[in-house]
């Protein structure tokens, strides 16, 4: 008899119902946290934030005149948006690679770039260079683009540009369009000189509203793409994240892992030897064989009875022909009759026969089991 020296469910429970009550706490805390929060965006030109320099106010009037805004903001996103029938606005073009950048541009009905700095403009725009850096402030279209003739003055500033061939709005003070347009392939592409006027600060001032309606809601789909720097389609050395870590950050998990190994190795329980009890009695292996005999002729099962019999025989027998455990029975009827001398189907039916029926045919059959053992042993 062994005693047990694991701990039960009770011992479990008591030792770890503080740990489990505090990592629920934390996550019913999170939960509050994020439930309270709502679907919140910030960032600038960013179409859900309601903050002074984001777009929630410009794109919820496109979607009132029934333009389908959807929001971009990661290359992948951008490139299963835009189609033919889709204007394009990119917030921060500088971050997109030129080749990633005039891809979308040939799949875009239209596409509106805003503060496009001189890298941009020298990969993608080659004919375009900023003139100026202008104030920003209340200025006239003083162009026939219709765009801005519909919207007439507005709030802008900024970047100054200028390009032969294109056409040039809101000229700032020190020089070039803050606003310009060139004619694609396919479309338009426009220049704005700065983000003012479609902000949710600015949208109500002037003529804001009115151009950028006109400039994003030229077509029925308005795909909105705020490049960041934390997006690895960007990136055309397409690293992975793996190659940023630090050297030291592996010496430093390894170090870890065996500083954890090595403390679940102190806390482990040590269960030690079996604890044995002695019985109080000592029963003799012939009681236990008679005491099942009894067992077997009570449920008068002489049947399970002779099979064993017969088992326990052919395995003395695969042992003293030198035969494996696995031998198949004609194997063994065949050794059987060849070393004793006997036919095989009467070694057949001793061994392989069919049940026995009551306990005189059991006992014949266990004296026929003897005479066959011993034949084969005195050969």
């Amino acid at each position: 008899m062994t005693t047990s020296v694991s701990p039960d469910v009770r011992r479990i429970w008591r030792s770890a119902r503080i740990p489990l009550a505090l990592v629920v706490l934390i996550f019913a805390a999170g939960a509050l946290l994020l439930l309270g929060r709502g679907e919140q965006t910030h960032g600038a030109l960013e179409p859900g934030s309601y903050e002074p320099g984001g777009a929630h106010a410009l794109a919820q009037l496109l979607q009132d005149q029934g333009v389908d805004v959807r929001t971009a903001h990661t290359m992948a996103e951008a490139d299963d948006e835009v189609g033919e029938d889709a204007t394009l606005l990119v917030t921060q073009p500088d971050l997109v690679p030129a080749k990633r950048l005039d891809a979308l541009r040939e799949h875009a009905a239209d596409v509106v770039l805003v503060t496009p700095g001189a890298p941009t403009l020298h990969d993608s725009l080659p004919l375009v260079h900023p003139v100026a850096q202008n104030d920003e402030g209340t200025l006239s279209p003083q162009c026939t683009v219709a765009a801005a003739v519909a919207a007439g003055d507005v709030t802008l500033g900024g970047i100054g540009y200028a390009s032969p061939g294109a056409r040039s709005c809101y000229p700032g003070e020190d020089g070039g369009g803050t606003l310009l347009q060139l004619a694609d392939a396919g479309g338009t592409t426009t220049l704005l000189g700065s983000s003012a006027p479609l902000t949710n600060d600015k949208l109500a001032e002037q003529g804001n509203a009115a151009l950028g309606l006109h400039l994003l809601g030229a077509h029925p789909k308005l795909v909105w793409y705020l490049p960041a720097t934390t997006d690895p389609g960007l990136d055309d050395s397409r690293r992975s994240i793996f190659d940023l870590i630090p050297d030291g950050w592996y010496f430093g998990a390894a170090q870890a892992f065996i500083a954890v190994a090595l403390f679940a190795l102190w806390r482990a329980r040590r269960l030690g030897p079996v604890v044995t009890e002695p019985l109080p009695i000592v029963v003799r292996a012939a009681e236990t064989a008679e005491g099942r005999a009894r067992l077997y002729r009570r449920a008068k099962a002489a049947g399970h009875a002779g099979e064993t019999l017969r088992e326990a025989a052919r395995a003395r027998l695969r042992t003293t022909l030198g035969l494996p455990r696995d031998a198949d029975p004609a194997a063994l009827v065949h050794a059987v009759s060849a070393r004793a001398g006997r036919a095989a189907n009467d070694v057949g039916a001793v061994l392989y026969g069919p049940p026995v029926a009551d306990d005189p045919a059991l006992v014949r059959l266990a004296g026929e089991l003897d005479r066959v053992e011993r034949e084969v042993g005195r050969t």
